[in-house]
């Protein structure tokens, strides 16, 4: 195959670059229809109650409303990604802080604001229940239980209470690892609640056309998949709904969701009017889809030399009232909680659990950031313990071609050892520090995504490419890597190709998510581009343009599916001070060795990496959506905690690109390699600067101060 590279590995701004900051750019915020109506929702006081009467006569008087709903209203079933447990409006029982009671549609925000203060709902509080440990025990209020008729639902049904959803991975004999093993640690970790952060809130339109069909706009990166939701709970076909493409500000796991979506509908079907429905930040807090707080138990044998024999987990997430937001139901991340490393036996036992609490979907990573703090951190400590320095221990251990992971899968990845031996000569380990500043490393290992999509080209006769393709670009720079690829395989200039979001009528597509779009979209890009230069016959893309007649077109269209294993992975080390009078930790540098691959955009790249950095540090050391019986603290950015610039602290990324992968051109995907190792990284600086350790994120001065006293 021959390619211009000119494409290829050369800094380029994003496609979508000019709309967004010249305004251009349609948000689901921006859509505007004759007609239309504001939607706002009516939201639950209390974290567990039962819903005894609800009054809406005076909502209905107000000027300008023309629809008023309660759950009565609506039909009896139940929404959700692939889990359908949530109901569109809470008919007799509310389960958190924020669930949905009630809805209004009005002529203006002014006038749906004041109907919602006019309904009256008296509710019966009810017993409610907020670790998920206690929420296991029998004694606990049992918070769904007509749980086994839920659509979705894994099987067979767990019989511990208020679990919906448990899994196992196994290999070898654990006892047998254990009975083996010369020392044997035990340590738990938990890690906490977190919302996505991004800017833009959740906003959607819907309009039922003049031929029944509801047309949507979402700034949802799923749309197939929300379509399929939304068939589902409305009791229409797919064909009866349009999911219309609109820019995406900011995702990073959440607006996978179909959040106000189901309500929106049946606001427009019962005022007859299109409804738009935005939330703010403070719904977005209390009622958005955020990160799982979990609690992990890591059990690991060793013999002395530091050969790990035997490694058991036990993981509790936190899912909240409902596992709507999920779409395998559960997330998978406790198979990370073995690490990269070989160990012959291993048993890991992940359970999601009801709570009162804000129900959590995805973010970036899903599951993993919470278990590899568990992992890299207990590993630390089984280091020290055993007096191996803890970078020594990782190079014993590390996963070699063709091991089994603790998931199963054999190894597919670079020379982790490699690894972490450029982190640490990069950030000159062996160098003294002063008392007070330390060194910590973690390792980073990340599945690529899968999937199936479709990808069409069509070359115009004025030399233009234009690429269909039903995938939206929720910032990463998506469409910019499909135009990069087409450009370098018809060996044109990349301005010459232009990407064009379909809708939901075009081929289907599985979203954004799992850092798939660089090896599925990439690799059917690639796909319809040889197709297309295949069909040039020879000829130049300029000469074939010219021969086209006045509307004619040169077409192709591919289907890619990809389906190989693969895995990215990265070794950071970062450098810290801390204050040993008030246990302020400062983060003075970091180092990212990241296994990369073949580099298509290395503005992109960068921007993938240091952005994932910056988000592992907000987990590591200032984020936490925290509650208070139920009720989220935060009521926006400025509260929550955000890292800014004045936070990051000098970050050096090193590219290994030796060990190519499965995307196009050799490339690999780094959307969520970096973030997950970060905050153990932190954390293992943190014992190395001071000699404490702690074992619960974010590592905040309060805690790290605690843990010098005691």
């Amino acid at each position: 195959m021959t390619t211009s590279f000119s494409a290829i590995g050369q800094p380029v701004t994003q496609d979508a670059g000019p709309d967004k900051v010249s305004g251009k750019a349609l948000y689901a915020a921006d859509v505007l229809l004759p007609g239309m109506l504001w939607g706002k929702v009516l939201r639950s006081p209390y974290p567990h109650a039962h819903i005894r009467r609800i009054d809406t006569a005076r909502a209905r008087q107000v000027p300008g409303v023309h629809a008023v709903l309660t759950g009565q209203d609506l039909p009896d079933r139940r929404v959700g990604r692939l889990l359908r447990d949530i109901p569109v409006l809470a008919r007799d029982r509310v389960l958190f802080v924020g669930e949905k009671v009630a809805a209004v549609a009005a002529e203006t925000l002014e006038a749906a604001a004041e109907a919602l203060t006019l309904i009256d709902v008296v509710y019966e509080e009810l017993p409610p229940v907020f670790d998920p440990v206690e929420a296991m025990h029998s004694s606990a209020p049992t918070l769904h239980p007509q749980m086994a008729s839920y659509q979705g639902l894994p099987q067979p049904v767990a019989t511990v209470n208020n679990v919906f959803a448990h899994n196992r991975w196994s290999k070898g004999d654990i006892a047998e690892g254990f009975g083996a093993a010369d020392r044997i640690f035990e340590h738990t970790f938990t890690a906490q609640l977190m919302h996505q952060g991004y800017i833009e809130p959740h906003a959607c339109v819907v309009h039922i056309d003049d031929h029944g069909r509801a047309q949507v706009w979402a700034n949802n990166k799923g749309p197939f998949m929300l379509r399929e939701q939304l068939a589902a709970v409305w009791g229409v076909s797919t064909e009866q709904i349009n999911v219309n493409p609109t820019s995406i500000g900011g995702d990073f796991g959440g607006k996978g969701s179909f959040m106000d979506v189901p309500l929106c509908y049946y606001l427009a079907l019962h005022s007859r009017r299109p409804v738009k429905m935005v939330m703010d930040y403070i719904q977005e807090f209390m009622a958005g889809n955020p990160r799982h707080p979990a609690i992990i138990t890591l059990k690991t044998g060793v013999t002395r030399d530091g050969r790990i024999l035997a490694r058991q987990a036990r993981v509790v997430f936190n899912s909240g009232a409902y596992g709507a937001f999920k779409p395998r139901v559960y997330i998978r991340g406790a198979d990370h909680s073995g690490g990269p490393y070989r160990i012959p036996h291993v048993h890991i036992e992940s359970s999601m659990v009801y709570t009162n609490n804000v129900p959590c979907g995805h973010m970036r990573a899903p599951g993993q950031p919470q278990n590899v703090f568990a992992s890299e951190s207990h590993l630390d400590l089984i280091a020290r313990e055993l007096g191996i320095t803890p970078l020594e221990l990782r190079r014993r251990n590390v996963a070699r071609a063709g091991d089994p992971t603790t998931a199963g899968e054999p190894w597919h990845g670079p020379d982790l050892g490699a690894l972490l031996d450029r982190a640490a000569g990069e950030i000159g380990a062996e160098r003294p520090r002063p008392a007070g500043r330390g060194i910590g490393f973690a390792l980073g290992v990340r599945h690529v995504g899968r999937g199936s999509t479709t990808i069409s080209l069509r070359l115009e006769g004025d030399g233009t490419i234009e690429a269909r393709t039903g995938v939206g670009d929720q910032g990463g720079g998506q469409h910019t890597l499909i135009q990069r690829i087409v450009a370098a395989t018809m060996g044109v200039d990349p301005r010459t190709v232009r990407v064009r979001r379909l809708s939901t009528e075009g081929p289907q597509d599985p979203g954004i998510g799992g850092s798939r779009v660089t090896p599925v979209h990439g690799g059917a890009a690639l796909a319809a581009a040889l197709l297309l230069k295949e069909k040039l016959g020879g000829q130049s893309v300029a000469e074939a343009a010219r021969a086209l007649g006045p509307g004619e077109g040169l077409e192709a269209s591919a289907t890619f599916d990809a389906t190989a294993a693969d895995h990215g992975a990265c070794a950071h080390a970062i450098e810290v001070a801390v204050d040993a009078e008030t246990g302020t930790v400062r983060v003075l540098s970091a180092v990212l060795a990241v296994d990369v691959g073949q580099v298509i955009n290395p503005v992109a790249l960068r921007g993938q990496l240091e952005g994932g950095f910056v988000y592992g540090l907000g987990m590591a050391l200032t984020e936490d959506l925290a509650l208070a019986d139920g009720r989220v603290r935060a009521a926006n950015l400025g509260d929550y905690k955000l890292p800014t610039i004045a936070d990051v602290p000098p970050v050096r990324v090193v590219l290994l690109t030796e060990d190519k992968g499965g995307g196009p051109f050799g490339a690999k995907s780094v959307g969520e390699l970096v973030n997950p190792a970060v905050g153990p990284a932190v954390a293992n600086a943190i014992e190395s600067a001071c000699g404490v350790r702690v074992k619960s994120l974010p590592l905040t001065a309060e805690k790290v101060l605690a843990a010098l006293k005691t």
